[in-house]
């Protein structure tokens, strides 16, 4: 299998994790994001028309949108997607308040506080942003009370989807201190055998470019 992504990518970094965690034979292919590479014609009519990371192809299969790609592998290789019915729906309602509440707004945050030029990085959005991260945290952590894992008694997609921004060293208003339920949920997941830290699973560093 080949993953398009890149190392700054935290739903690139879902897919790459359940991957490797998987133990499933694959190989990241590059994309170079901040040179406009997403946006131009090549990559958006061959690869993703909708100019996004990640891309799995697999054999003749092409997928984008993490959450695709996370039930695919769950449904191809029986890795990560729940053992009852009740399960994978809990699963599938935690993966769409994720892309909804936590990794859209964090990628958004980081990326504004970070990627942007310091005198274009627009102070009331990031604040804004920071708001709604701040009340997704608090969800996140009252959850895991008590919990070792999102959903069920084992490593799930919820988990992958949800730790999608968390491990990245860049500030974007998160310190896990502040959560000790999702501190120690993190470090639970980063104790697994095959887990490794987004920038040494993935291609691209923004020391790069630095």
């Amino acid at each position: 299998m080949k993953l398009y992504c890149f190392g700054e990518s935290g739903h690139s970094y879902k897919v790459a994790l359940a991957l490797e965690l998987a133990g499933l034979d694959w190989e990241p292919v590059f994309v170079d994001f901040f040179n406009g590479i997403t946006r131009g014609a090549e990559f958006r009519e061959g690869v993703n028309e909708m100019g996004e990371c990640p891309v799995l192809v697999d054999g003749e299969t092409t997928l984008t949108q993490s959450g695709v790609i996370q039930q695919y592998l769950s449904d191809t290789y029986g890795k990560f997607g729940g053992s009852t019915p009740e399960e994978k729906r809990e699963i599938l309602r935690w993966q769409l308040w994720d892309n909804h509440k936590l990794s859209s707004n964090a990628g958004l945050c980081r990326f504004l506080m970070n990627f942007m030029p310091q005198d274009k990085r627009p102070a009331e959005v990031i604040a804004f942003l920071q708001g709604r991260l701040k009340a997704a945290y608090a969800v996140l952590d009252k959850h895991l009370e008590g919990r070792d894992w999102i959903v069920g008694e084992s490593l799930t997609n919820a988990d992958l989807t949800c730790c999608g921004y968390l491990y990245y060293p860049e500030p974007f208003g998160f310190d896990r201190k502040d959560y000790p339920n999702i501190d120690a949920w993190l470090s639970r997941l980063s104790a697994q055998p095959g887990w490794k830290h987004p920038y040494d699973l993935m291609p691209g560093n923004p020391s790069d470019r630095a």
